[in-house]
């Protein structure tokens, strides 16, 4: 009970740290379990893998930033519930869905020890090729005011999936010369720049707050009350998270949107999705938890990782000794329960602590904003850079987080594309396999006809779903300011779009067919769109732009280039002067011009985050940029 308490509390706090999450716990832990006795290691890392999607909640409701992959559809209802002053009653009811879903996940796992061995083995290329299908029609309910524009921004996600080495041949497709385009582009950054760094611009841009009311609302309780309320949308979801967990491969990161997906897709009164339903919240939270359960059943019965976290939990495994596979529950039935209990006594801690926190941890949504921003900003430039510990991971970040800004800006849903990347790697596998191994005859297996079936049903509910939309004024839409930012980011999609199809075309068959399959199938949802925008005469969705409305009294009116130009500033100083101090010097300057703190409240901000930044380096042995003045000057620590 010990050592699963000190998995639980690590657990919540990598949770917590934005883009950090179970994997970064899991290969903290590792050096530690070696030579430790079985059932104290195995109680350690199940516990800190079980809450990692419990308290990873807290920065995705309360900061609109990710706390790891599996959160990010929280972020869509969750943080508007924030902005509204009800931060307590979001972090309420998702917490209370979690502990259902992870107990459930747990009781999941008990009974698939003895029947999930079929279905398991049923699970071929052509079931999961259907299965990856399902999920992206599920992308028509994430299109937002235009659906064209949601399918085209799935089809941009798809297309960021071909830079890189491709699978089959290990061409390097779209690298522009560069070593660090080789390889993908690291899920954490897409996810920080699709949601993170675009909310936190928007939040300075438009409130001092993050608590529009500056109030924390009913509390915790209200949110306990919400998912006994919609009970049978935890259990659903619960059941996705499981079903979808014990895929190998697919994981948590696209468990959340299937699941949202899915409660859209069910729920008559659709008009609050995005603005502050609480029922957004529940059903994401209920699957992402309920996943570590499904995920342990290919990984104890197959030694066959449901993700990578539990490609890693896997190696702690046999670091103790403990082989998986049928033979570990015929002979060693006591450590699979030892597991599974660990699931259920961890979800209760974790979320059980999580409930208690909420309540005061909420109060952070009543701090002014502009003293939260820029340690926000150092935090989500932190954790992109041990992506791949790269200069290239700064500048992704960069790039990537202006595409956020301009996306939300202008009406392009963000989840879409997010979906699309989690996917590309997936959809070009599969496809490639199953045209290899089946042909059509893939067609005749039972499960992808069940699976067809319920495709046809998720683009039937998608064309039937027509979202409360908000639209710009006559003047707004004929105003050339107005139009003009949203044309040249069309056509700037569309160039992206001919650059992925031009360089397919460059390569033979088996390597050019996925980058050109998904930029003509993108075209295909651009032309329209774009004629669409050119001969649009009256108010509609196809022109949306979020600085020409919205703007309550009183409120700064700076642009989304503003705060960019600073995020900009932070990436040039940081190459003069290394990363740590750059990071200081941002906190200290961005408090005094844009929060007008004293000095002495400025130099502690920055002098709190440059140890902070100095401990994690020495105790997880982290590498930080460094800039010119590392060249010339050996800087001690905690500035090095």
């Amino acid at each position: 009970m010990l050592y699963l308490g000190f998995g639980v509390f690590l657990g919540l706090i990598v949770g917590i740290l934005p883009g950090l999450g179970g994997t970064a716990g899991l290969a903290l832990l590792l050096p530690f379990v070696y030579g430790m006795e079985p059932g104290y290691a195995l109680a350690m890392m199940i516990g800190l893998q079980s809450v990692t999607a419990t308290s990873d909640t807290f920065p995705s409701v309360l900061m609109g930033i990710p706390g790891t992959a599996s959160s990010q559809a929280t972020i869509v209802d969750g943080f508007p519930l924030s902005k509204q002053g009800q931060a307590a009653r979001a972090l309420g009811a998702a917490f209370s869905a979690s502990l259902f879903g992870g107990l459930f996940g747990a009781v999941v796992l008990t009974g698939a020890i003895v029947v999930a061995e079929p279905i398991i083995l049923a699970m071929g290329f052509g079931e999961q090729m259907m299965l990856i299908i399902l999920a992206l029609t599920m992308v028509g309910m994430l299109t937002g005011s235009h659906p064209a524009k949601g399918l085209a921004a799935c089809g941009m996600g798809l297309m960021l999936g071909t830079f890189g080495s491709a699978p089959f041949t290990g061409v390097e497709r779209l690298t522009f010369g560069t070593e660090y385009l080789i390889d993908n582009l690291p899920l954490v950054i897409i996810g920080l720049g699709m949601f993170a760094i675009p909310e936190i611009v928007d939040l300075l841009r438009r409130q001092f707050t993050i608590s529009e009311t500056g109030t924390l609302g009913t509390g915790w309780l209200q949110g306990l009350k919400d998912t006994f309320k919609h009970w049978f949308i935890v259990l659903r979801c619960a059941c996705i998270g499981c079903i979808v967990g014990a895929l190998p491969g697919l994981g948590g990161t696209v468990i959340d949107w299937i699941a949202y997906s899915h409660v859209i897709q069910t729920s008559r009164d659709r008009s609050q999705f995005g603005k502050g339903d609480i029922r957004g919240v529940i059903a994401p939270e209920s699957a992402n938890n309920a996943k570590e359960g499904g995920a342990l059943i290919p990984t104890l019965l197959f030694g066959i990782p449901g993700s990578g976290s539990m490609a890693l939990l896997l190696g702690g495994f046999i670091l103790i000794g403990i082989e998986p596979g049928l033979d570990l529950i015929r002979d060693d039935l006591d450590i699979v329960y030892l597991m599974i209990w660990s699931v259920a006594l961890a979800n209760i801690f974790g979320a059980g602590t999580c409930l208690l926190m909420a309540q005061h941890i909420a109060k952070l949504t009543t701090i002014r904003y502009a003293l939260i921003a820029p340690f926000m900003f150092g935090i989500i430039f932190f954790a992109a850079f041990q992506a791949t510990r790269d200069w290239g991971d700064l500048i992704a970040l960069f790039i990537l987080g202006s595409l956020g800004v301009y996306m939300k800006r202008f009406g392009w849903p963000r989840p879409a594309l997010l979906i699309g990347y989690v996917l590309s790697t997936r959809v070009e596998n599969e496809i490639y396999h199953t045209a290899t191994i089946y042909g059509f005859d893939f067609l005749k297996r039972p499960i992808v006809m069940v699976l067809v079936v319920l495709t046809v049903f998720s683009i039937y509910a998608a064309a039937r779903y027509k979202p409360q939309t908000a639209v710009l004024s006559e003047e707004g839409v004929h105003s050339h300011h107005t139009r003009l930012p949203q044309l040249v980011f069309f056509f700037g999609v569309v160039a992206f779009t001919f650059i992925v199809l031009a360089d397919g075309l460059r390569w033979q068959y088996l390597t050019a067919l996925y980058p050109v399959t998904v930029s003509l199938l993108s075209l295909a949802f651009l032309i329209p769109l774009g004629f669409e925008m050119l001969r649009s005469k009256k108010p509609g969705t196809v022109f949306y732009d979020s600085e020409r409305d919205e703007f309550g009294a009183g409120v700064e009116r700076h642009s989304n280039e503003h705060y960019l130009g600073w995020l900009l500033g932070l990436m040039g100083v940081a190459a003069l002067i290394g990363f740590s101090l750059a990071v200081a010097t941002f906190i200290y300057t961005f408090m005094r011009v844009k929060a007008g703190s004293p000095h002495w409240a400025c130099a502690l901000g920055a002098a709190v985050l440059l140890m902070m930044l100095g401990v994690l380096s020495h105790f997880l042995t982290l590498v930080y940029p460094e800039g010119l003045l590392q060249n010339f000057v050996t800087l001690p620590w905690p500035l090095a």
